[in-house]
């Protein structure tokens, strides 16, 4: 009788103690936007431990592509189920990833040219500041990073590229290098002419001063895209781009086209080298 009273009070205990290292994903959370003057949904991982520790993590900004919302990640990329095996497996650090909605009322991940919806300032001045004052998130540059794909991978682009200060490193998938442009209807030809040039990689680079330029060296870049993606072409352009600019990066081409399946395979991959930036060698 004793001993399997101990034997139940182990058992309590380590299952408790397995399920308080269990990952968290809440799928939808809201921050509350002056700037769009509404309610903003995303989701957030939580990693193994996060409730059980006290201490701050580095985090992911991970964003969708067109038609998916701030659940796609969860839905179809089995953000959850990748992020605990990579971890478990010592290939990535424990992070929190957090995946913003860009699809609704207005699709994209940048201010419109008229100015009429900021979602871009959203973004860095609203939605980064509510992660970190809500979750145990460490601010600093060198533990923030983020990704995305295909429209989420050109979100990724654009916001390293004029944001350089804010992230470690950056790894679009299967991107959109070519900016989503809305409501160019109402907007003016020159709020147009303005949009195209602040979001087009050549004009960027070719205008970029010397310390730009450094600044985007030191962002640690992982490009990839499938071979029969019909994105590949100007992924392929990017990386020539980068190379003419020295601009160090990993380029990736691999077997597939535009789908969660290549997704899906990319983001173990990304997750593990974006933990490199997180950590010291």
């Amino acid at each position: 009788m004793k001993n399997a009273l101990l034997t139940l009070i182990f058992l309590v205990i380590f299952s408790g103690g397995i399920f308080a290292q269990e990952s968290k994903v809440s799928e939808t959370l809201k921050v509350k936007s002056e700037i769009l003057r509404m309610d903003r949904n995303f989701s957030v991982y939580l990693p193994p431990g996060y409730e059980a520790n006290d201490r701050a993590y580095p985090v992911l900004y991970l964003l969708h592509g067109s038609g998916d919302d701030h659940t796609g990640w969860i839905q179809f990329g089995q953000v959850q189920h990748i992020a605990d095996r990579v971890i478990a497996e010592g290939k990535a650090a424990p992070m929190i990833i957090v995946m913003p909605d860009a699809n609704e009322p207005v699709r994209g991940y940048f201010n419109v040219p008229d100015g009429s919806y900021a979602y871009e300032d959203f973004f860095f001045k609203e939605l980064i500041p509510h992660v970190e004052k809500t979750f145990r998130v460490r601010s600093d540059r060198r533990y923030r990073a983020v990704s995305g794909l295909s429209m989420g991978g050109g979100g990724t682009i654009y916001y390293a590229l004029r944001h350089p200060d804010m992230f470690a490193a950056a790894a679009p998938m299967s991107a959109t290098t070519s900016a989503w442009l809305r409501g160019e209807h109402k907007a003016s030809e020159q709020q147009v002419d303005a949009f195209r040039k602040a979001y087009n990689l050549e004009a960027i680079l070719n205008s970029a001063s010397e310390q730009q330029m450094e600044a985007f060296k030191r962002i640690r870049w992982y490009i990839t895209c499938g071979d029969d993606d019909f994105l590949y072409k100007d992924n392929s352009e990017m990386h020539i781009l980068f190379r003419s600019k020295n601009i160090p990066h990993e380029y990736r081409v691999k077997d597939g086209g535009h789908t969660w399946s290549y997704w899906r395979m990319e983001l173990a991959e990304a997750l593990e080298f974006l933990s490199k930036s997180f950590t010291q060698f």
